[in-house]
Parts: C-alpha cells; sequence; structure tokens
C-alpha cells in the first residue's frame, strides 16, 4: 500500500492557515474489504453543537507536553513536538508512528496562557490511528496532557466541528486567547480518492478547568 500526505497551507503568524495537519493518505480506507467497516464518527453540525457550561482556571508556568489522555475515546498517546518545514507548512508525525500525536513547539504549551495546539492523524495504511474516534467527543469531555513539570493540566471540551478544508476558519482555531485553551486536530470529512485526502479538518476546542 502507498501513503502520502496532502499539501499544508504556509503558517501565518502566530498560527493561522494549518489547515489539515492530520492528514495522511488513506491507503487503508481504499483497501478490498475496508469500505465496508464503519466510518469514523463524525462531529454534530454546527447548529446542534454547544459550549460546555464553566468558567477556565489560572494559567500554569510553561512546561513542554509529554503525553495526552482522551478517556472517552481511549486515547492515551506520547506528545513529540512538531516544526514547521522549510516551506513553512506544519509537520506532521510520521506515518509510521500512527499512534503518536504532536504539538507545535513553537506555539503555547498545553496549560499556559494562549492557545496550545495539538494534532495527530486519523488513519494509516495499517488501520485506525490515534485520534480515529475524535469526532466522537462531545461538550464536557475532557482532555489530559501531562507536562515535563510533573503536573497534569485537564482541559474541558468546549464543542466539536467539522470544519472544511477550502474554508478552515482560522481566527477560530489558532486565534490566541487570553485563558489557557487547547485545540485537538485530525483530518475528516469525505475521502476524496482522486485527490488522496479528507475534504475537512475535525476540531476539537478545550479549555483548562483542572490540574493534578
Amino acid at each position: 500500500m502507498v501513503s502520502s500526505y496532502s499539501p499544508l497551507p504556509r503558517v501565518k503568524a502566530p498560527l493561522a492557515g494549518l489547515t489539515t495537519l492530520g492528514v495522511l493518505v488513506g491507503a487503508w480506507l481504499m483497501a478490498d474489504g475496508v469500505r465496508a467497516q464503519a466510518q469514523p464518527p463524525r462531529p454534530p453540525s454546527a447548529a446542534a453543537s454547544a459550549d460546555a457550561a464553566g468558567g477556565t482556571i489560572e494559567a500554569l508556568p510553561v512546561s513542554r507536553p509529554v503525553r495526552i489522555r482522551i478517556p472517552a475515546i481511549h486515547v492515551e498517546a506520547p506528545l513529540i513536538a512538531l516544526g514547521l518545514l522549510p516551506d513553512g507548512t506544519l509537520d506532521v508525525p510520521p506515518g509510521n508512528l500512527p499512534q503518536v500525536a504532536g504539538w507545535f513547539q513553537d506555539g503555547t504549551t498545553p496549560g499556559s496562557a494562549g492557545t496550545a495546539v495539538t494534532a495527530g492523524h486519523l488513519d494509516s495504511a495499517t488501520g485506525p490511528a490515534v485520534f480515529y474516534d475524535l469526532g466522537a467527543l462531545r461538550a464536557g469531555h475532557t482532555v489530559e496532557v501531562d507536562r515535563e513539570d510533573g503536573s497534569t493540566a485537564v482541559f474541558t471540551v468546549d464543542r466539536v466541528e467539522l470544519v472544511p478544508g477550502d474554508a478552515f476558519p482560522d481566527a477560530r482555531v489558532y486565534g490566541q486567547s487570553d485563558r489557557p485553551e487547547l485545540r485537538v486536530i485530525t483530518c475528516g470529512g469525505a475521502y476524496s480518492q482522486s485527490t488522496g485526502t479528507y475534504q475537512g479538518n475535525t476540531v476539537v476546542y478545550a479549555r483548562l478547568t483542572g490540574v493534578k
């Protein structure tokens, strides 16, 4: 089977424009017999989604993230640092490590004031990847990020949405915040066999609500 990545748009300062962060060409999706399997879960429509109630807590000091856990969808994965490629696009976790997630190392560290960005693959040539079930998250679910300083930042999901890749809401996803927030992103929507890419992205919006 052959896998490749779709083109990634340039990053606009400070974080805008990281459109298809987790896109991995799904040779696995095209294999004989695989198309009959259930498709990845999708977020509710925008009209059906709602923000979780409640506020946030004081931001934590800067500390590198090392692991991400999402109990509701049984995710527990190491986090590796992601930088920018020479063309100004965000790198992605290696294709041969589909169960590893990444974080944008030149941006906010999860738990600190601002908008931290994490990303991972939806699928791989061998099966579902780390964020295959991301679209099943709903407001009120939690995302935990273990940090190098020994603390665990606990984020509460506000909403989850499927956004089109050709009209990615840069300001909404990557706009900086005075409070500590987290985005978790993977590919989503329909898979195009002609282009070898997914046509959108699943985006999770969350805010810091606890620390362990």
